[in-house]
Order: structure tokens, then sequence, then C-alpha cells
């Protein structure tokens, strides 16, 4: 087992996980709670557009981990593809402005097509986002989404499928999320994790109630469900990643919680659970 988490230090908070809080009053919430740092989702940046969402991020003291999210690479036609790449560059663009180091990618996917068509299309249109990415200094990290997915949010489903998609491109712009979420089921997740190494960008926590009730926002606190977190940090970790631990919880309930009181829940949960 790993060693248990002593302090806040590496604590990451995503904006969805405090859905009901505009960025502002996110940022003030989080700065005074102890919270060191930040993933932003941008939907969160929408009302302030990015410069000034940039200033409110750069006053708050919060590190900037990422922007959630980019992908959806996929498409019937041409036109469709040409038209994911520009939002692509419009989400990049929003990165370098908020000082956001790392996209998180959420590939996409075309219910009927097959599978293997969706990945050739999100192999070929990472693969033509990458210069631009470069050119901006800002990282890719393709997030696998769990199987439920797979029919119309993301043909990338296994850590295996993320980690093929990383080597085939061969760049050090571009590697992988590990969201427990969506992998914890997985085999093969230890020695993918071992696989991916250095080029794990990002850690993404929550869990998996049972019963669940809804397949999109019915994630548990840690220590809520039954993903054994700390075993997977403990690979994660034991692979070199050193970066933050990013509590991502999508859930209709909490959400209508006191939001104050569940960033109190999230930081306990997180030195308990984590």
């Amino acid at each position: 087992m790993p060693r248990p988490i002593a302090d806040l230090s590496r604590l990451c908070m995503h904006t969805m996980t405090t859905k009901p809080w505009p960025l502002a009053q996110a940022v003030r919430e989080y700065a005074k709670a102890g919270i060191p740092a930040i993933t932003v989702w941008r939907r969160h940046i929408e009302p302030y557009g990015p410069e000034e969402a940039a200033r409110i991020l750069h006053e708050s003291g919060l590190e900037v981990v990422s922007l959630c999210r980019g992908g959806f690479f996929p498409a019937e036609t041409a036109e469709g593809r040409r038209i994911a790449l520009d939002k692509n560059r419009r989400v990049l663009d929003e990165a370098a402005a908020i000082g956001a180091p790392v996209v998180v990618l959420v590939c996409g996917a075309v219910p009927g097509m097959p599978l293997d068509e969706a990945r050739q299309q999100i192999l070929d249109g990472i693969g033509s986002l990458l210069p631009y990415a470069e050119s901006l200094g800002v990282k890719l990290s393709i997030e696998p989404l769990h199987p439920m997915y797979a029919g119309d949010r993301s043909a990338v489903n296994t850590l295996r499928q993320a980690n093929d998609l990383v080597d085939a491109l061969g760049s050090p712009w571009v590697g992988v999320t590990v969201d427990v979420y969506h992998v914890w089921w997985d085999p093969e997740l230890e020695r993918q994790i071992v696989r991916a190494g250095s080029s794990i960008f990002s850690f993404h926590v929550c869990d998996w109630r049972t019963p669940t009730r809804d397949l999109l926002n019915d994630r548990g606190l840690m220590g809520e469900g039954c993903i054994p977190i700390p075993r997977i940090r403990g690979w994660v970790e034991a692979a070199g990643f050193r970066s933050c631990t990013e509590v991502e919880i999508f859930s209709t309930e909490h959400w209508t919680r006191n939001q104050t009181a569940f960033v109190t829940a999230i930081k306990e949960a997180y030195l308990r659970f984590c």
C-alpha cells in the first residue's frame, strides 16, 4: 500500500466538482480552504472570457493544472472533422491564455461508426493538432473513458488503447490521463500504468457508487464506493507521477449540497481515502 496522504499540498480541485460555483467564487473558496491547485472546465471560463478568467486565476495564486476538455475528433464527414480541429485549436488558445500546461482530451465517438474507424480518426485528429499544441507549449492528455461511453462519447476505453495512441504519435507533447472512475475495473491497469510511465500527465479521483443511478452524474466522493484508490495511486506514483491528485466528481446529488460543506468533506476524504 502507498503511504497515507499527509497534507493537501498536492490536492487539485476541478471546477466541475463544485459545478454551481462560478469561476470567481470557486477560486476564492478553494484558496480559503487551503486547496493549492485547480483544473478549469471550459464552461466556467465562458461567462468571463479567457482574458478575464486568466486574471482571476492569476490573482488567486492557485496553480492551474489543466483545462478540460478538448477532443471529440470523429465525424461522419471531412467537414465535421475540420470543424472539430478548429474547436480544439480554440481550446488550446484558452489553455495558453489561462496558463494551463495540459488540455485533457475526451476523444469522441459517433453512434454507429465502427470503433476502429473512430480510433483512426482520433489518431489523425490528435496528430494534426500536435504542431499547434507544441507551438503554444500546451500538452495533450488522452483520457480513456469507461466502455459504457464507447457508443457516443469516446472510442478510447482502456489505458492500453490510450498508450497505443501515444506510442503511435511518438511525441513528448501527448500523454495520458488516468481517471480511476474510468479504468479501475481493467485487469491490465497496473501493467499499462507501468507502460505509460512519464507520459502520465494527470491523475483523477472520485468513486464508483454501487448501484450507480446515473452513468454520468452519480460519481461518489472518495470512500463512498468500491474503487481501490490508494492502490491505484501507488501504481501511478511508482511509475514516476509526482503531480497533483485531481478531484473530479460529477454528481447531481453532491451539486445540490452546500458547496462549502462539500469542499470540507472532499478534503477529509482526500486525506482518508486517497
